[in-house]
């Protein structure tokens, strides 16, 4: 984070630090997006991508098929759209 880049990509970012560690580079993350600077969260969990992201773009066979705001999803949810499923089991739609 030196030099004030503009946009931070933060991969994993907390894979195998402890409690205090993790709550100190999600605080971390949070200054500099309240300092205007865009943030790419790459992670696998969960629970923290629910936590940080204002955004929530979900992959599946390498194209982006749905974008969601955090507030009005679920891991449940999150892990279906992972999996190429949907609630309702209808095969998605690619967003473009």
């Amino acid at each position: 984070m030196f030099g004030e880049p503009k946009l931070l990509i933060a991969a994993q970012p907390t894979r195998g630090l402890d409690v205090g560690s993790i709550e100190f580079v999600h605080q971390q993350i949070l200054n500099e997006r309240d300092k205007g600077k865009a943030i790419l969260l790459i992670s696998a969990d969960l629970e923290e991508i629910l936590s940080l992201a204002d955004r929530i773009a979900v992959i599946y066979e390498g194209e982006i098929v749905d974008v969601l705001d955090p507030k009005k999803t679920d891991e449940k949810e999150l892990g279906l759209l992972m999996t190429g499923s949907t609630t309702n089991n209808k095969k998605l739609s690619k967003v473009k």
